[in-house]
């Protein structure tokens, strides 16, 4: 690429000057990071809101959405993580000061992932029944889980596109676009989820299925706002965001840097789905409990994953303008306020469990089991949070085939024959199982950090 411009130097480094602050620093990080944080809030209060609701129906309905969403999640997760490298680009071309070349990723997103997703939506609609099945729910959650993969699947395509728009915007810097489309799509999902779970505002009464139909709707929203963000005058003059052919050199690129994200993406949410199976097995009432520990873990996880999203735009800027020292910069700072954040969380975790295992179930066998779930989830969500920023820093250098490589190996090589182990084989239950997760996330952030410090990423071009 080629050296910042005038207008690039202008843009962020007479900022960092007047503020007399290094580039990479915790100011810089925190005000890019706390919009996407709040995003990635957003985007929890709206599972947090399903499960409630759902949990209102029955421990077999709440452990039903957890089942049906995971599924769901392992079907679309590699299309969406595929796309996020959109990001990857853009932001190196931003700190590159080449802003004129960030719009046409978006477009190539679409390009390379929604044909793909859509026959994925399609095989899902069709596939759910059988896919339920042959994992072996009770016959009471079975046909619950397999309504809701079916709803879900209606907005598979919406939510991938989407992602194409965000990861633009938060390439450029702009973390505050995603975060109104997010909110918007959240509040609408609110109030179909009130209206479809329990037949209310007029709407009919369709429990489990209608939370699925819900979530579909708010996706397609939530591309509908991208869309009008991404198409504005202003955006499309400074970033040509107009329409572009496909361009087969483009996907190329954009594929042999998304795949492995994809890639890693699935392999490891394949790895949780076929530990969902050991879970359900176990009764409804584990599954509802492993539910809300996962809803409430999803508080740390978002916040982290804003800071990663942070971070990662940061690594691209700085690799753009050929800043190594910001690089590390912003690597470091990020680690420091998922620290922090992680922190906070495990307090509320250790000191009122009950309080928060209430705001899914009063059923007295999940909030027995869900208790110890939350005191050993404060340790998880540390090293979770560690883990998420450091896979942040290698995706913004482009380095995602040997994150995709390791956390397959812990994932299908140690996280699944552990949790089979203690949980089943050794009878430590649903806390024996997850205990596994601890161990494999540990040595996956351990890992990660010692990758990003190793310099290799210096060596990747994309």
């Amino acid at each position: 690429m080629s050296s910042p411009s005038k207008a690039t130097l202008r843009e962020s480094e007479l900022p960092a000057l007047r503020d007399a602050r290094p580039r990479g620093g915790l100011r810089e990080v925190g005000v890019l990071a706390y919009p996407v944080i709040l995003t990635q809030v957003s985007i929890t209060t709206m599972h947090v809101v399903d499960s409630a609701m759902v949990g209102r129906l029955g421990a077999t309905e709440l452990g039903a959405v957890g089942f049906g969403g995971i599924w769901t999640w392992t079907a679309m997760c590699f299309f969406v993580g595929a796309t996020t490298a959109v990001q990857t680009f853009v932001a190196q071309h931003h700190g590159a000061g080449e802003e004129e070349r960030c719009g046409a990723w978006t477009w190539q997103g679409f390009y390379a992932a929604l044909p793909l997703t859509a026959l994925g939506c399609v095989a899902l609609l069709l596939g759910a029944g059988a896919l339920v099945h042959q994992v072996g729910p009770s016959p009471e959650l079975e046909p619950l889980a397999t309504g809701y993969i079916r709803a879900r699947s209606l907005g598979g395509v919406g939510l991938v596109a989407a992602v194409s728009i965000s990861s633009f915007f938060r390439g450029t810097g702009d973390t505050r676009t995603p975060l109104y489309t997010t909110v918007f799509a959240n509040v609408v999902n609110v109030v179909l989820d009130y209206g479809l779970i329990f037949g209310e505002l007029g709407m009919p009464r369709l429990g489990v299925v209608g939370a699925g139909i819900a979530t579909s709707i708010a996706e397609w929203i939530y591309l509908a706002g991208g869309l009008w963000f991404f198409s504005r005058s202003k955006v499309a003059q400074e970033f040509a965001t107009g329409w572009v052919a496909p361009s087969r050199d483009a996907i190329r690129r954009l594929l042999r840097t998304g795949l492995p994200i994809g890639g890693q993406w699935w392999l490891e949410m394949a790895s949780f789905a076929a530990f969902s199976a050991l879970v359900v097995r176990m009764g409804d009432a584990s599954m509802a409990a492993s539910q809300a520990f996962i809803v409430l873990l999803s508080i740390s996880f978002m916040q982290a994953i804003g800071l990663g999203i942070a971070v990662s735009t940061l690594v691209g800027r700085y690799i753009g303008a050929r800043d190594p020292a910001s690089v590390e910069r912003s690597f470091r700072s990020g680690l420091a306020l998922s620290g922090v954040l992680a922190g906070v969380i495990a307090l509320l975790f250790v000191a009122i469990p009950e309080a928060l295992l209430g705001i899914f179930s009063s059923d007295p066998q999940v909030l027995a089991l869900g208790r110890p779930l939350l005191l050993m989830g404060a340790a998880f969500q540390v090293f979770d949070a560690v883990a998420i920023v450091a896979d942040g820093a290698l995706r913004g250098a482009g380095d995602t085939r040997w994150p995709m490589v390791v956390r397959f190996g812990l994932s299908w090589g140690l996280f699944l024959p552990l949790a089979y182990l203690v949980g089943i084989t050794l009878e430590g239950g649903l806390l024996g199982a997850w205990s596994a997760g601890i161990v494999q996330v540990a040595l996956l952030a351990a890992v990660l950090v010692v990758r990003f410090r190793s310099g290799a990423w210096r060596r990747i071009q994309i």
